[in-house]
């Protein structure tokens, strides 16, 4: 990300819009589950709302310091970590963990910075493999537009293209995938079948 993004990204206005606009939308009539994983949890705008729909959240960032602040972040009263919060670095198409250990993945408005399409799918073949049988994959991103490419100016900005979106996670493995617009984003909510191929 660049200097914008990480100080945008930190702020108190987007932990709010993050809590009180984006997430309502995105997990909007979604069971998330017992085990979340936030994949690109950045600061952790989202961690904290998810740890109060969940018993479980592992959220996974790639950027070092990040994830310092997000443990930092994730300590109780005592200064002991969070037993129900857990910071992990790591690469979205590499996931660090077995498989069928999450029943919900949960990805916002990191999918573009993922480095080529060729990276995206992975990612995908990666969330699938990760979900257990019957888990949801939601994701927020935004689409591709002359404002969101001059927000990303040195920083990666790789769109999804809505028209092959689904495709692509059904190539993966995923049903049921619906994907919703709103006002130059979009909510893609997909399913690991209970019964599938690639179990």
């Amino acid at each position: 990300m660049n200097r914008f993004e990480n100080w945008f990204c930190s702020s108190s206005f987007w932990r709010g819009v993050t809590r009180r606009r984006l997430l309502p939308w995105l997990l909007e009539g979604t069971e998330l589950g017992e085990h979340i994983l936030e994949i690109g949890a950045g600061a952790g705008a989202a961690t904290q709302e998810l740890r109060k729909r969940a018993g479980r959240v592992t959220s996974l960032e790639y950027s070092r310091d990040l994830v310092v602040k997000l443990t930092a972040q994730n300590k109780g009263e005592d200064g002991k970590t969070v037993a129900d919060v857990d910071a992990v670095q790591g690469d979205a198409s590499a996931l660090p963990f077995p498989d069928k250990t999450f029943s919900s993945v949960l990805a916002v408005l990191m999918l573009h910075h993922l480095t080529s399409r060729e990276a995206q799918d992975q990612s995908f073949a990666e969330v699938f493999r990760v979900l257990q049988p019957g888990g949801v994959f939601v994701a927020l991103d935004i689409t591709d537009g002359w404002l969101n490419r001059v927000a990303h100016i040195r920083s990666t900005f790789v769109p999804i293209a809505l028209s092959t979106a689904t495709a692509r996670l059904v190539a993966a493995g995923f049903s049921s995938v619906t994907i919703e617009f709103r006002s130059g984003a979009f909510r893609l909510r997909a399913f690991r079948p209970e019964i599938s191929a690639n179990a």
